[in-house]
């Protein structure tokens, strides 16, 4: 089969963009109340936006994702080790180095690529104060399980759920799980406020100790009671996620029809395997990941760039693992006879273009570019 022809390049992700006329009148609104930051109209009016859409009860706006797992461990005042996955963006481990806590990594299911619930309870020490899972491209963790393991050792759960935007479980919102999730709402997401991200808890009291901590500490103009940080969301981003809220769920539908597309047209082809649906509840199709299995003509490497090659910008999501960088292989859970099925799934991984605006004519070309190595 013919390789096709080069097309204009495509991404892994796309931020959807409303009309710029629509976002004029938000601005304009900013510059006429001078109120640019700082707990603002919008900021406000975003978080309850966001806790009626998602079901939750509480939501801390922030000005990224990272700052935001990195107060989550402030909260709820974590010391020690906190059991996390290899398998994901830097930023979850990188949260815990900040605040003097030693990542302690487990290994994943290889069904889901989430952690591991028999690996975090074998890895838990007397010096063990919480968990840190991460949804994995949106995918829910075994929450029940991971719940089990943390009560019968009285540890805290913080979610990272940067990937997990509206996604549900059988009891509403992944993101009610745990003693705390967290939200990244930068520009590659699914929801997204150019930069930006949110904790989410379940009472009033938590919520106020996260305010002040984003805040640097401050109760009052006089008053500091911790040594807190600018987490802020400004006006700006707050006022871009309120557009971007009102055409979300078409953006998830669209999503949802690429995952269809793409998991039909890679049936017929030898040597890929997708991971499993995870339903229109309980995912939002915010990646997808294929793995590169021996019986496919090229090796993973040689896939990428090809993709590469012919103007499609796939991404290694995730390679290396995080327990591959300098700052963590020294330490003993990340050596790579401790992760076997995490070291096994960042060596196969390639994750596909997908965003709202994708064609079919693209996700074809896309189709074609991979079967072309097998003759399909």
């Amino acid at each position: 089969m013919t390789t096709p022809q080069k097309t204009s390049p495509i991404y892994v992700t796309q931020p959807l963009l409303p009309p710029l006329e629509e976002f004029i009148p938000y601005l304009q609104s900013i510059w006429d109340s001078k109120w640019l930051t700082n707990n603002g109209p919008f900021h406000q009016q975003l978080e309850q936006a966001l806790c009626d859409y998602l079901g939750v009860r509480h939501v801390a706006l922030f000005t990224s994702g990272t700052v935001a797992l990195i107060t989550a461990t402030q909260v709820l005042r974590i010391t020690g080790e906190v059991i996390t996955t290899p398998y994901s963006f830097v930023a979850t481990a990188h949260s815990l180095l900040w605040n003097g806590i030693k990542p302690v990594f487990a290994d994943i299911d290889p069904i889901t690529l989430n952690i591991d619930p028999d690996k975090i309870e074998a890895a838990i020490t007397p010096q063990t104060t919480a968990i840190m899972p991460v949804h994995c491209y949106g995918h829910p963790c075994d929450v029940d399980r991971i719940e089990k393991i943390a009560d019968n050792y009285g540890l805290k759960v913080i979610y990272d759920a940067a990937h997990a935007f509206g996604v549900q479980d059988h009891r509403g919102s992944i993101l009610n799980h745990g003693d705390l999730s967290v939200l990244s709402f930068h520009a590659t997401k699914v929801f997204n406020t150019f930069e930006g991200g949110a904790i989410i808890c379940h009472d009033a009291k938590t919520k106020q100790r996260i305010d002040h901590l984003k805040n640097f500490g401050f109760v009052d103009e006089v008053t500091v009671v911790a040594p807190g940080i600018n987490g802020k969301m400004s006006e700006v981003n707050a006022a871009f996620g309120l557009l971007q809220l009102k055409g979300i769920d078409e953006a998830l539908q669209n999503r949802r029809a690429v995952d269809a597309r793409y998991r039909t047209g890679l049936a017929r082809i030898r040597g890929i395997r997708c991971l499993p649906d995870a339903g229109e509840k309980m995912a939002n199709y915010a990646y997808f990941p294929i793995l590169i299995q021996p019986d496919y003509p090229l090796s993973r490497d040689a896939l990428y760039q090809h993709l590469q090659d012919n103007g499609i910008y796939a991404r290694r999501y995730f390679h290396p693992l995080i327990s591959d960088f300098p700052m963590y292989r020294g330490m003993s859970s990340a050596a790579h006879s401790n992760l076997p099925v995490a070291r096994k799934a960042a060596s196969e991984v390639i994750c596909l273009p997908i965003y709202p605006t994708i064609s079919n004519e693209q996700i074809d070309c896309i189709l074609d570019i991979i079967a072309g190595e097998t003759g399909a």
